[in-house]
């Protein structure tokens, strides 16, 4: 029941090249950094990483990108790395961009053991390309199937030794359905608590679904700062 090891690189030790990772986080956000810090130094390559974003140029899974670790992209939002831009202009990178809603629900499928799904969501768009598409009640959707994976790293607030997870605010956005859809979970954690400490209805992912936790340092990034300019006249 005590799945603490000592450190991030000593977790993702069965990590081969060409496995597939969830990684969770939004923006900056709850990312792994790390787990993905530690794929850097481990020097996995022809990887396909599932994330909602892809990174920036110098933190997160752009990390990665650098060093050429990644084969294939699934995502949405990966407008703030101009080096994944770059990369999937010269064919260096597939992608396959999804609707954000999308994503999150083809996670949570293969989390629930849900081979497939019909959305109307992309129906008329590129989205539609290459698959079924079917009529109900008089409206158009676009059958989606599940995502499930090798690895999931997930970054928690607190966790204890048998797993239990608690995120904070917008980490619970896909470390949640994510930590679900692996056959191997590995969650870094800003804080190991006692057995019994954390509050079991508040716990968000049963130690259940993971296979590994470890405490990391973590670093408060702002994706994009936002400032008010001074009105004039202003004091």
């Amino acid at each position: 029941m005590d799945k603490r090891v000592a450190s991030a690189d000593t977790a993702i030790a069965g990590l081969r090249d060409g496995a597939t990772i969830l990684m969770g986080g939004f923006g900056l956000c709850g990312i792994p950094e790390n787990l993905i810090a530690a794929v850097r130094r481990k020097g996995s390559k022809d990887l396909t990483i599932i994330s909602n974003n892809a990174g920036v140029d110098d933190f997160g899974i752009g990390l990665l990108l650098q060093t050429r670790q990644v084969k294939k992209m699934i995502s949405t939002y990966v407008g703030e790395n101009k080096l994944f831009e770059q990369l999937v202009l010269s064919g260096a990178l597939e992608v396959e961009l999804n609707p954000q809603g999308t994503l999150a629900e083809r996670i949570r499928a293969g989390g629930a053991g849900i081979a497939a799904f019909y959305t109307p969501t992309g129906y008329g768009t590129m989205v539609t390309e290459g698959k079924e598409v079917r009529e109900f009640a008089g409206r158009k959707y676009v059958l989606e199937r599940a995502l499930r994976a090798d690895f999931a790293f997930v970054k928690a607030w607190k966790g204890d030794r048998w797993g239990n997870l608690v995120y904070r605010k917008t980490a619970r956005n896909f470390n949640p359905v994510m930590a679900t859809a692996a056959d191997h979970v590995v969650a870094e954690v800003e804080e190991l608590t006692d057995i019994g400490r954390l509050d079991p209805d508040s716990i968000h992912t049963p130690g259940i679904f993971v296979n590994a936790i470890f405490v990391g340092a973590h670093e408060k990034r702002i994706e994009r700062r936002t400032v008010r300019r001074a009105e004039a006249g202003a004091r």
